[in-house]
């Protein structure tokens, strides 16, 4: 929830500025709060990086005031949504069975799906992370088949080192990403698992993103407010 409209456009108009300079293998999405999507998306119309919506409705259509469609988003030009961020689920109570049922939605409307997984500061202490970590994947994941995972990329967030003064080495963010794709594995096979990017979504910036892209299952980053600035998102984006 940061920035203005105004604010919000300079800042895609800077991203795709500098888009160029990322490698046609990288890609690159931006996700705004609901009120800037339609001005983004002009922004955005004949460059490289793509569009997403920070949330979804889990309702069609109807009598839901405050909420905001799947096919409401992608009429604006979203293709993506993030689904089940750590903040959605800590302080609006989202659960996974609420999950199931945004992205069958996002699905069958054509948007793909970023679903978030990832265990807070005191799962972490008790050793559950792995626990945690799976039984989200398979509690959402597993009512789905392997050719919707095509359209689904799972972004990873240690809850616990966002905000807090700790840290997630690499290693440590590795060990989950690989884990992630072995729960994959075992319902959708390997190929599918191999297929589907998983991101890391725990403070990547800059300074750190060259490391974390260089484990052998992170496929990239869920940037949060290193993508503020225009510069820091297109240093991470260059790190690979």
């Amino acid at each position: 929830m940061n920035t203005t409209v105004p604010e919000g456009v300079e800042l895609a108009k800077a991203v795709v500025a500098k888009s160029n300079e990322v490698p046609a293998g990288v890609g690159l999405i931006v996700a705004t709060p609901f009120t800037h999507l339609c001005s983004v998306a002009e922004v955005l119309k004949g460059s490289k990086v793509q569009l997403s919506a920070q949330n979804c409705a889990d309702q069609p259509k109807g009598a839901y005031t405050g909420e905001v469609s799947v096919s409401m988003l992608k009429s604006v030009g979203c293709e993506y949504t993030i689904l089940g961020h750590s903040e959605r689920r800590q302080y609006y109570g989202e659960t996974d069975a609420k999950l199931v049922e945004k992205t069958k939605l996002a699905l069958a409307e054509g948007l793909k799906v970023i679903l978030c997984v990832g265990e807070n500061l005191e799962q972490r202490e008790a050793g559950k992370h792995f626990d945690v970590v799976t039984e989200q994947i398979k509690n959402v994941l597993y009512n789905f088949s392997a050719e919707d995972m095509a359209n689904i990329v799972v972004a990873y967030e240690p809850v616990w080192a966002i905000g807090t003064g700790k840290t997630a080495t690499a290693e440590q963010a590795e060990e989950i990403h690989a884990c992630i794709r072995k729960v994959l594995a075992d319902k959708f096979g390997a190929q599918v698992a191999e297929d589907t990017t998983i991101l890391y979504g725990g403070s990547c910036k800059p300074s750190n993103a060259k490391e974390l892209f260089a484990q052998k299952d992170i496929d990239g980053g869920l940037i949060g407010g290193a993508a503020l600035k225009a510069d820091d998102f297109i240093a991470i984006a260059l790190s690979f």
